[in-house]
């Protein structure tokens, strides 16, 4: 398994004011995408000028919350996800991810609490 993207995740019910907010602090939009599988999630993938990246997703779920992730793209999904449940994570949709023709993702939570979005880009 090789990591691809690893890079703060913001997961919210508001994705343009959370966007809105990076804008001021110096994040452009790179590009913003609606109805990304069967979670419809928003993602907007934003970077600074030094390089740095940011992704904000916004899911057609009912979130108490905005939630602080990390987004960790790889080259094989099942081998992260089952390198991630072998140590302890769990799938925060249970048994389902979120596919489409071109990605596989799924919010994976850590024993402590932490998360790591896992996504693999399909080509």
């Amino acid at each position: 398994m090789k990591i691809t993207t690893f890079n703060p995740q913001i997961i919210t019910r508001d994705a343009s004011a959370i966007a809105h907010l990076f804008e001021e602090i110096g994040f452009e939009k790179r590009h913003d995408q609606e109805g990304i599988g069967e979670l419809n999630v928003e993602g907007i993938r934003m970077k600074d000028a030094n390089g740095f990246y940011l992704d904000v997703s916004q899911p057609d779920l009912p979130l108490q919350r905005d939630v602080a992730t990390i987004r960790m793209n790889v080259d094989d999904f099942d081998a992260a996800y089952q390198l991630l449940v072998a140590h302890g994570f769990k799938n925060y949709y249970v048994d389902r991810n979120n596919e489409t023709p071109t990605s596989k993702s799924t919010l994976m939570i850590a024993p402590s609490g932490f998360s790591i979005n896992l996504v693999q880009h399909i080509k």
